[in-house]
């Protein structure tokens, strides 16, 4: 009936310390950005989110993405993370119950020969002891509270990693893509360079034109041949940087990803919601906000050494000489009895951690909202960069298409000796520069998207512990 009795009073004491309460953190309805090119205000769907890349509908991107993130060294670590978490919390959970150990004891001593008998003897003990910190005051309850948090901040670290790692594998696979298109580019104005430079040079024999044009024509063409080896370069090493994002050796997809692809291209139309769903979908902010949490509840922690601790324990156990009157009835022994400990003097130690605890909580209230402020910058400076990249690219667009026709132009003019070489070299020159930037600009619309999404807190699902080791998946956020 005691026992029953301290249980039911414990359960009903209020623990130390306030109780959390998620800060509410004013933010506009809104975003500032015009939504045009394909941006709505509508909620993006869980499903959209969660596998965003299938939007681009490029199957060796998708299959990149999923192999990430079942490899990624990364990855692997957080999931360790959320492990020790789990098991923290065990250990914490443990101080509500009692403990029971369990001892035993064979000792053989001999007492001095100048202050006593000089005898031996052997001591046999045997016994069982229990323990029970009543937590009356609920610190070990903040504790369980705060490791529960850790855990829920471990989780939401683990989604943000799949969000980044998504992300990232998409940025490198798109540069890598982009980096292959600009070379095509450039092999492509190099072989009708080297026709340039092979008329320019017939001319010259024949005597239709001077040594000058053969010398700019030849200039021309080793300058785009020039660019050639740097885009090698690239290519090799985003192949590389996609590689380790899988959690495989550099050069392990160099055959994968040999063939030349188009970049990626963007949906039609992208569902941005609104300010508020950064809360509930970045995994940064959730993270900081559990962060607060558990340091919420240590404030509790530290409050609740002020107070009296009760400790309840009792043992039971044999004492004997010999090892055959162990266990008999004369070598019983037993103890119980409660013991109270208050705290009278600590030179200020208590009150030291209660302010350390105190401003750890007002560091991570800063810290989330600094993290929900960084969340609605991201996600307001993708939107712009989306929307004028979108518009450059247009433009581009209409540069490049121009620029083949002046080349065209200008070629037949200068065989038909209506202009100089020099007309020819510049809308050479020109072309190349505009298709160059035209193919960088397509690569730069594809990534600002996936910076956006990124930026909405894509790329991620709860995962259950079973598929800890399973890529993410379409589902409820």
């Amino acid at each position: 009936m005691i026992w029953c009795f301290i249980v039911l009073t414990v359960a009903g004491c209020a623990a130390v310390g306030q109780d959390y309460a998620r800060p509410d953190i004013a933010l506009g309805e809104s975003w500032n950005t015009n939504l045009i090119d394909g941006l709505t205000g509508k909620e993006a769907g869980p499903q959209e989110l969660a596998g965003w890349w299938m939007s681009l509908k490029d199957t060796e991107l998708t299959g990149l993405i999923e192999r990430a993130c079942i490899n990624n060294l990364d990855l692997k670590a957080a999931k360790a993370r959320l492990r020790e978490a789990r098991a923290s919390r065990i250990a914490v959970r443990a101080g509500l119950f009692p403990s029971l150990d369990l001892s035993g004891s064979a000792t053989r001593s001999r007492s001095s020969g100048d202050t006593g008998a000089g005898s031996t003897r052997t001591m046999y003990s045997t016994g069982l002891d229990a323990g029970w910190e009543i937590d009356f005051f609920g610190g070990v309850r903040r504790s369980v509270e705060a490791a529960e948090a850790d855990i829920e901040a471990a989780q939401e670290e683990l989604n943000d990693v799949l969000v980044s790692l998504s992300a990232e594998v998409a940025v490198n696979y798109i540069e890598l893509r982009t980096y292959q298109v600009r070379l095509d580019v450039a092999q492509e104005n190099l072989k009708a360079q080297q026709a340039t430079y092979e008329l320019t040079t017939s001319r010259f024999v024949s005597g239709l034109d001077d040594e000058l044009a053969v010398a700019q024509a030849q200039a021309n063409l080793e300058s785009t041949r020039a660019k050639i080896p740097a885009l090698n370069t690239s290519i090799e090493e985003a192949k590389n940087r996609i590689a380790v994002l899988l959690g495989e050796p550099s050069g392990s997809l160099h055959e994968e990803l040999e063939d030349h692809r188009p970049i990626p291209v963007s949906s039609p139309e992208v569902a941005v919601g609104v300010p508020a769903d950064v809360l509930r979908r970045r995994p940064d902010v959730r993270q900081a906000e559990r962060e607060l949490a558990a340091q919420s509840a240590r404030v509790g922690v530290a409050r609740s050494d002020l107070y009296p601790k009760l400790t309840l324990s009792g043992s039971i156990g044999y004492d004997a000489l010999s090892a055959g009157d162990l266990i008999t009835a004369g070598s019983r022994a037993w103890s119980y009895g409660p013991r109270i400990t208050l705290p009278i003097f600590n030179a200020g130690s208590i009150r030291a951690n209660i302010e350390v605890a105190s401003a750890r909580q007002e560091q991570a209230l800063i810290n989330y909202e600094a993290a929900v402020l960084s969340a609605v910058e991201e996600v307001e400076n993708a939107l712009v960069a989306y929307v004028q990249e979108q518009s450059r690219q247009q433009s581009l667009g209409q540069a490049a298409r121009a620029a083949r026709q002046s080349v065209e132009l200008a070629e037949n003019k200068y065989q038909a000796g209506l202009v100089d070489f020099g007309t020819v070299l510049d809308a050479q020159r020109t072309l190349l520069s505009y298709q160059d930037q035209l193919a960088l600009s397509e690569g730069t619309v594809t990534t600002n998207l996936v910076r956006l999404y990124k930026a909405l807190g894509g790329g991620w699902t709860p995962l259950t512990p079973d598929s800890q080791t399973q890529a993410p998946t379409q589902g409820e956020t």
